[in-house]
């Protein structure tokens, strides 16, 4: 059961520029950063709130690391602004499974390592109203959630 949104991913071309936007702009600081080589990116979180099932909610920042990045592709397409959205579950196999029993295609067979440590998948723009959704089961939280680069 899909329990919140877990974040909203947004693509930019200058990810250090970006995070300086919304720190200035409405005061929310990064969380957590990493490179995700599987990916192609670099990226920030920031956390905008608590959420009543032990979560939070986060926009997450994207920086590609290489043009043939998924985000990579996507920017150079579309430019900067809203890439994909997020929703928590506690159990993204099972949340996956049961959505692609309803015709929605996913497009990872296994879910993969996510942002800090989660499990993740994608479900396909075309069969989601043009939206790219990701469904993410959050990792246990750590003590340390500063700005660590991976």
């Amino acid at each position: 059961m899909l329990t919140r949104i877990d974040h909203i991913g947004i693509a930019c071309f200058d990810l250090d520029k970006t995070v300086e936007f919304y720190r200035a702009t409405y005061g929310f600081e990064v969380y957590h950063s990493e490179v995700n080589e599987e990916q192609g990116v670099r990226e920030a979180m920031l956390r905008i709130n608590a959420t009543d099932d032990g979560g939070a909610s986060y926009l997450q920042l994207l920086e590609p690391t290489r043009e043939d990045s998924a985000v990579g592709k996507w920017l150079a397409k579309n430019g900067e602004g809203v890439h994909h959205i997020a929703f928590g579950t506690a159990d993204v196999d099972g949340d996956a499974e049961a959505i692609r029993g309803k015709g929605v295609r996913v497009l990872y067979d296994e879910p993969r390592t996510g942002s800090m440590g989660s499990r993740i998948t994608f479900l396909h723009p075309k069969d989601c109203h043009g939206v790219l959704t990701e469904l993410v089961t959050s990792a246990q939280p750590s003590a340390d959630h500063s700005s660590a680069e991976h």
